[in-house]
């Protein structure tokens, strides 16, 4: 039975993984090796929970308990200790998951499952450097994670179903709704998704429309709630760069190779929301969406 959690990471998605969890009463450990990480992790969810008691779903006692089942730990091999499960979501880089699941491994008691929220990166890979591949599966947050209801949960090649369906009652009992794929490069949602934004750059770097043009095509004429342009600033353009690498790489199929443009505004270190500018300029505290003035 699982009821102590482990999350490693304490960015925009390893917060809101540790919030989910302990709104439904599980023991979180949040880890991160950077400590003002940490704090800035705890004023997010703090901000995220007042939000819900403002809109009535959460009550200030709820919102208490939520806080108090949250400890924030600089240590891996201290944090997973005691864990049941271990979700590891850093950034998506592989020689860094690597490094962080050889220490879970190492950490974490036997019966212990490891998942992993990566978006795009093989399970199987992941698994394989460990003792323990049966135990190792996916389990792929959506953002944000307190509203978004899918997870994706992924089969590595050794994944026991014994685990997989542990983790897709678990994501039932978060209030999710998981969805069980394979383990093949960008699962489904970022195989459909990530070809889909790098279409719209595309169309953006020919030059068949601007940014606002592109992005009102696909929220009023295929009601998205946000456009793929928009979606990837959000998303982060350094992480849509890794994923269509790891698809491209994964399939060897030129159909998944990154825009030059999009590869250009990386160099550039224009990644999107995150740091104020990619296809969109962002003002902290503002809402308005403004098109950078590089596609004016």
């Amino acid at each position: 039975m699982i009821k102590n959690i482990s999350v490693i990471g304490a960015g925009t998605m390893g917060n809101g993984i540790a919030h989910v969890f302990a709104q439904y009463g599980f023991k979180v450990n949040l880890i991160d090796v950077n400590p003002t990480q940490l704090q800035r992790a705890m004023a997010t969810i703090g901000k995220n929970l007042d939000r819900q008691v403002a809109k009535g779903t959460l009550t200030e006692e709820q919102k208490k308990a939520t806080l108090d089942n949250i400890s924030i730990l600089p240590d891996v091999s201290e944090g997973v200790k005691d864990a049941d499960l271990v979700v590891e979501a850093a950034t998506e880089n592989i020689d860094l998951k690597l490094e962080i699941f050889r220490l879970m491994d190492l950490g974490a008691p036997p019966h212990c499952i490891l998942a992993t929220n990566t978006s795009s990166i093989s399970i199987t890979k992941i698994a394989a450097k460990t003792n323990r591949a049966d135990k190792v599966v996916g389990m792929h947050f959506m953002n944000p994670v307190p509203v978004m209801k899918l997870v994706e949960v992924i089969d590595g090649y050794a994944t026991s179903k014994e685990v997989t369906q542990t983790i897709v009652e678990l994501s039932k009992q978060l209030g999710k709704i998981p969805c069980v794929v394979n383990d093949y490069p960008g699962f489904i949602a970022n195989r459909i998704l990530m070809p889909m934004i790098n279409e719209a750059i595309y169309s953006l770097y020919e030059g068949v429309a601007g940014v606002e043009e592109i992005d009102t095509v696909m929220k009023l004429g295929m009601a998205h709630p946000m456009g793929p342009l928009q979606l990837a600033d959000f998303i982060g353009l350094d992480v849509c760069l890794a994923i269509l690498k790891v698809l491209h790489d994964g399939f060897g199929n030129p159909k998944y190779a990154p825009c030059p443009l999009l590869v250009n505004m990386v160099t550039a270190g224009k990644l999107g929301a995150k740091n104020g500018e990619g296809f969109y300029m962002y003002t902290p505290g503002s809402k308005e969406l403004v098109v950078s003035s590089r596609f004016k």
